[in-house]
């Protein structure tokens, strides 16, 4: 398998999934996966869970199904500023923070690559903030090579996303060339499936054939071994008993 850990899923708390935690965390196991991250959408997002499913994380075992869970969330990039829709308040809690730009949250988008640039670079100085999420979507057009050298100094990972990738005509196009500029500065990404059913978990086949295509290090990607990313989880949080 190309990943140990999925750091971007969904359970039935985002009403557009259809899988519980724990059918995400079975198929996990049954697959060799030795992490997840649960990241249902915070609550800009129309179909997002209540304030109190956040805050309640608290009760689910570290373990389900034999696979560490990371409580975490994907939270809302709503603005050109940079601004997410969780207070730092909530997101000291949580273990993982997947950060992404949705149209759903915007009402009017701006086609001009340097104010999305712009927005993540602000963003960038978010220190909760681990992943930029699918940022190959052509809803936000960004500069890629000054975005990914910022990504790079303030060490957020890149997502490589599946279902944006496998779905989305823009997403496949522009993956190519974020990709070569990751490779080219070095910047560590992520790769994973946003699975909004249990059998998409962990399944990452079109990522992979790309990431074969161009010879990328494996080095880089930073959830493909699961201990070198536990490690990388506890430096920023050594409070959590993964």
């Amino acid at each position: 398998m190309l990943i140990q850990a999925d750091l971007h899923t969904h359970t039935v708390a985002s009403t557009h999934a259809y899988s519980t935690i724990t059918e995400n965390c079975r198929y996990a196991n049954e697959i060799g996966l030795k992490a997840l991250a649960m990241t249902d959408h915070f609550t800009m997002m129309p179909d997002s869970p209540h304030l109190w499913h956040f805050r309640n994380l608290r009760v689910l075992p570290r373990t389900i199904c034999s696979v560490t869970v990371l409580k975490g969330a994907e939270v809302n990039i709503y603005n050109y500023n940079g601004d997410v829709d969780m207070d730092e308040k909530e997101l000291k809690h949580m273990e993982w923070v997947v950060a992404s730009y949705h149209k759903y949250t915007f009402a009017e988008l701006s086609q001009d690559p340097k104010v999305v640039t712009d927005g993540y670079i602000k963003l960038c100085q978010n220190p909760y903030v681990d992943v930029i999420g699918h940022p190959t979507t052509d809803y936000f057009p960004f500069e890629h090579e000054r975005a990914i050298k910022a990504f790079k100094e303030y060490d957020k990972l890149v997502e490589i996303n599946e279902s944006s990738i496998k779905l989305k005509k823009g997403s496949a196009t522009n993956v190519v060339p974020i990709l070569n500029l990751c490779k080219k500065y070095d910047c560590p990404i992520v790769v994973n499936s946003d699975a909004h059913f249990w059998d998409a978990v962990g399944t990452v086949p079109v990522a992979q054939k790309i990431l074969s295509e161009l010879d990328f290090p494996q080095r880089l990607i930073a959830n493909a071994d699961w201990d070198s990313l536990r490690e990388r989880i506890l430096k920023k949080r050594p409070h959590l008993d993964i």
